[in-house]
């Protein structure tokens, strides 16, 4: 009850860009936000069905334009009709409030700032997409496999079994065991910028200050033929 709906699809994306669901420009985004009630000072609390990534996506988007006051509801609206919790089907109307976007570079990277870390190693490159993707056994785009020094921590690693989230605990344990430093720079991605922002959350949980997220993704990168890429399937022979 009281839920307002944001459709990130259309929502939160550049309409204009050429790589796909790309954030939307600043004012852009702060039309938006101010369309749905979110001021400076507003607290918000994303839902989506089981508390993932589309909810992550938001709260990275929120994040990267200044906004700090927003959480997750762990295990999303799944969890909380499994609780028992009031629904409601009442349209809401948002009072406009004034959002001043102050973008924050450091939460977003390019394509040439992330190809700049394969020879650098400054930031680790953080691969969120499942195995088959990373591996180049399935392909997505028209190149496949991974961008190259990436490690592989698959966004659903993030998540119990429910959807709810693991504890802090449990996601050192796997960002350590994928060879994940948290208190060096991270960068990671997907295929559009998205699932990405769920390992972000994850990681941020565990204890990373922060982490940026690549969004032109693979749909940007396995685009390219100027950037590198290893476990391409395609240019094996046979």
């Amino acid at each position: 009850p009281g839920a307002v709906y944001v459709d990130w699809t259309r929502d939160i994306v550049d309409p204009d860009a050429v790589v796909k669901v790309q954030i939307a420009p600043p004012d852009l985004f702060a039309s938006r936000m101010s369309s749905l009630g979110i001021g400076d000072h507003t607290v918000v609390i994303v839902v989506d069905h089981t508390g993932g990534h589309f909810a992550t996506r938001l709260w990275w988007a929120l994040r990267y334009y200044g906004h700090d006051r927003v959480a997750l509801l762990d295990g999303g609206m799944a969890a909380w009709t499994l609780a028992g919790m009031p629904t409601d089907a009442a349209l809401v109307e948002p009072v406009p409030r004034a959002f001043i976007p102050r973008p924050r570079p450091d939460l977003r990277s390019t394509a040439e700032e992330v190809a700049a870390q394969i020879d650098l190693g400054e930031t680790q490159i953080l691969d969120a997409r499942d195995l088959g993707q990373f591996s180049g056994t399935v392909q997505r785009g028209r190149r496949g496999g991974h961008i190259p020094t990436a490690r592989h921590l698959p966004a659903k690693a993030m998540f119990t079994d429910d959807g709810t989230w693991k504890s802090p605990e449990a996601i050192r344990a796997i960002a350590e065991e994928a060879g994940v430093d948290l208190t060096r720079p991270v960068v990671a991605y997907c295929n559009g910028g998205v699932t990405a922002t769920a390992v972000l959350f994850g990681l941020h949980r565990a204890g990373l200050a922060d982490g940026a997220n690549y969004d032109g993704s693979w749909n940007e990168w396995g685009e390219r033929d100027d950037l590198p890429v290893e476990g391409d399937r395609s240019l094996w022979s046979t």
